[in-house]
Formats: C-alpha cells, structure tokens, sequence
C-alpha cells in the first residue's frame, strides 16, 4: 500500500519539526559541557549531573499523562467527534492536576526525611543543596506534564511541526536563562532555581498560545467526566512506567557507574554517552513523525496504511541510525577532544560500544511507537522497568570488575530483551507477520530505487530525455 500526498505532506512537516527539537537539544547539550567547566569545577560539575540527570531527563522526555490524551484527542478527532476530544482534554487536565497535588507532596515529605547527598554520593554540593535542587526541578518537571497536553492539543488539530517548534523555542530559552547564573559565579542550587523558573514561565505561555489558537480547546470542567478520568487513570499512570525506566536507564546508571567508580568516571562516561545519544535523538525524530499517523490512520481503521507506516518508520530508524552511528564513530573522538577542551579524555572503544547500544535500540523504540499512538501500552511500560532495572544491576557490577567498557557493553542487555517483546506485539497490532517485516527491512525504499531517482532528475534536467 502506498501512502497518500496529505499523509506524506503531515510526515514531512513532522519530520522537519522533530529536526530543529533535536537540533536545540544537541545545541544544549554542546554548549552545557564546555561552558560549565569553564566556570565550575570538574568534580563540582560532576555532581551536578548526578544530581540533575534525572530531572532534566524526565523534562526532554514527551511521554506523560498528556501522551494519553493527545492519543485520545487525535484519534477522536479523526472521527469527527471534536466533543469527545475536548472531553478527553479537559479530564486529564484535572487528572494531571491531581497528579500533581499528590506527587509534588510526596517529592516534599521525600525531601524532607531522605539523606539526598548521602543517597547520591555527593560531597561538593551539600545535601541541603541536593534538596533544593531536586525540589525545585522535581516541580518544574510535574508542571510539564501539563504542558505535554497543552502540546497534544496541536497534534490533535494536525497542527504537530507547529507545536513542536514553540516547545524547542521555549526549551532553547529556559537553558540560555540557566548560563547567566553560572556565568555569574552562582552555583548548582542558584541555576536550578533559575531553570524551573523559565520552565514553569514556558508552560504558562503554551496554555495562553493554546487558548488563542484553538478556540474549542476551552479550560475548565464542563466536558471532564469521571468516567473519562477512570478510563485514562490506568493508561496515564501505566505511561509513567517509561519515564521511570528512563530515569533507571539514564539516572541509575550514572549513579551505579559513581558508586563503582567515583564523579570522575562520571564525567566521562555521560559525555561519551552524550556523543552516542546525537544518533539516539535522530531515531526519536522518526517516532515523534510516526505517532500522530499511526494515532490518526488506527482510529480510521485503515490497518494496511498502519502495517506500511510502521514499516517505513523501522526502516527509516535503522537507515539513520547506522548512517549517524557511522559518522559519529569516525568524527566522535575528535570532536569529544575539542569539545570538552581536553579535560575528557576520547574513548574510541567506550565510544563504539554506547552506539551500539542506539542500533539495538532503533528497532524497539520505533517499533513500540505504534503502541504508544494507540494507548496499548500497559504491559510494554512493565517490561521496560523490568529490563532498565535489571541493566541497573548488572551495570554496577560490570562498572566495579570491568570499568567502563563493562559498564557501556551492560547497556546492551536492556535493548536485546525489549526487542524480544516490542517486535512481536507491534506486529499483531499492524496485522503484519515477522517474516514479511524482515523481508520489508531489505528492500530498497521507492525514492531511492534507481528509477525513481531518474524520473526525478528527468524532471529536474529535461535535456535527459534524449
């Protein structure tokens, strides 16, 4: 089955969108390192990332109770049922509400009691310090949850690349905010305070732009329903199951790499991962363009246009993501040389064994996105805890007898076992066996096939028709 010309105009968009999102992360990520030596120490830094790494993960992450809503919005409204979809948004506004309520008191009391320096192994920034920068990130991230539903309600009206565009402009604004404290001589506590601040700023500005855009999207609780809220309670807190094994795939294993190893490590062992995560943020593009489709075409019922999306889109994440892993092995050392200005010594082999990591990962990720678009994702979110917990383990032990290499080459074992379980499920969902996908995953994609590359140059050139 071939893909419409609306279909591949909204992909396309998509695809762009998601472009200049990553391109503001990895503008972020390059600028952080360098400029954050520069003014703090390197074990001081180090801290911070320990520190910090959860929260600021959980904050890039776009799964969330609103990830459930927008699913519902958009496939709502692809049946014409606008009422529905407003109905959808407005319970889990008060939904996340309460959420919020609960979780930020629970954040509160935790604080409050929980050694959190002692926990995280950190000496340079006190534990009355770790307190407040947890705190003060932990809120902001809540509030964002608010402000992946604020960003559903574009993807519901097939408005996704335009929404997408505001969040990167105002991620972009909240990092430049926190390089005035540091550059100022301020420290951890002071620049997460200022961080939060611009976060929490953004999602008040995204509410506003919501309002004014799309004038059915209407706050309040005329549309909730408990009923809705009961129906989308299980789904939403089955959603956190992700952000919880990121933050046990991303935060657990910095911290069992700190506990075996020490802050120094640390620091070399997150720069590297960074480098091999520029490859991991192009794969991600492929499932943010996907989602929205495969939402939109399972609500219509249109399984053929599901089994060709889901295609495409794992063939297209394996395509990127050897394409980049290739490039950034070859460029990688140098440029982690030149961007750290020498303090993180290049790595080629930890290097190789982190993009490794990606290419086992671009098959599930993409793959699993047809389960998140759909909201069948309840025994996928359990599976991921499970294995990012059971890579947590093994990851201290391979860090304490096998250094570093042991540690990156642990990463593998979570991406083998969700490949195991996505692949199958995913395949059922788009009535599509695994022989068949296989055989899809070899075949040359129509653009690049050489005929279709000469009819467009015979487009482009008519002197070649002769």
């Amino acid at each position: 089955m071939t893909i419409d010309s609306g279909t591949k105009r909204r992909l396309l968009l998509g695809f762009i969108s998601n472009w200049v999102s990553k391109t503001a992360s990895s503008i972020i990520q390059l600028i952080q390192v360098p400029f954050f030596l520069h003014y703090w120490p390197e074990a001081q830094y180090g801290e911070w990332i320990i520190v910090n790494s959860l929260p600021t993960y959980l904050s890039f992450s776009n799964i969330g109770f609103g990830t459930v809503a927008g699913n519902e919005m958009t496939m709502a409204e692809a049946r014409g049922d606008r009422e529905g979809a407003l109905r959808s948004f407005q319970s889990c506004w008060w939904l996340i509400c309460l959420a919020l309520l609960v979780a930020g008191s629970a954040l509160a009391i935790t604080l409050f009691f929980v050694p959190i320096g002692k926990l995280l192994n950190v000496h340079i920034i006190s534990d009355t310090d770790a307190r407040w920068i947890l705190m003060y990130l932990g809120v902001s991230v809540l509030l964002g949850q608010l402000e992946q539903l604020l960003q559903s309600a574009f993807r519901a009206v097939g408005r996704y690349p335009y929404g997408s565009f505001v969040k990167s402009c105002l991620t972009l604004a909240a990092f430049g905010s926190t390089l005035v404290p540091v550059g100022l001589g301020y420290g951890p506590r002071t620049t997460a305070l200022v961080l939060a601040s611009a976060n929490m700023a953004g999602t008040i500005f995204l509410a506003i732009l919501v309002r004014i855009q799309i004038p059915w999207i209407r706050f309040g609780w005329r549309y909730a329903s408990f009923s809705e809220i009961r129906r989308m309670a299980p789904l939403a807190f089955a959603f956190l199951g992700f952000p919880l094994g990121n933050g046990l795939n991303l935060q657990g294993t910095l911290q069992v790499v700190s506990y075996a190893m020490g802050p120094v490590a640390v620091v070399i062992f997150s720069t590297a991962r960074t480098i091999s995560r520029i490859a991991l943020q192009m794969v991600q593009m492929i499932n943010s363009t996907f989602e929205p489709e495969f939402s939109r075409s399972f609500a219509k019922n249109d399984i053929p246009l599901v089994r060709t999306l889901h295609r495409h889109a794992c063939q297209m994440a394996l395509l990127i993501a050897f394409g980049v892993v290739a490039c950034v092995m070859i460029g990688g050392p140098y440029f982690l040389s030149h961007w750290t200005r020498g303090k993180v010594p290049p790595n080629p082999m930890l290097l190789f064994l982190l993009l490794v990591v990606v290419i086992f990962f671009a098959m599930w990720s993409t793959s699993s996105t047809v389960m998140y678009a759909t909201n069948q994702h309840k025994k996928l979110a359990g599976v991921y805890v499970m294995a990012t917990g059971v890579t947590v383990i093994v990851t201290y032990f391979a860090a304490k007898h096998y250094g570093l290499y042991g540690a990156a080459a642990s990463l593998i074992l979570s991406e083998v076992l969700m490949n195991l379980y996505v692949l199958p499920s995913s395949l059922r969902i788009a009535h599509d066996t695994m022989g068949a996908f296989l055989r899809s995953m070899l075949t040359i994609p129509a653009p690049l096939r050489p005929e279709a590359i000469m009819r467009r140059l015979k487009r482009s050139h008519p002197a070649l028709e002769s």
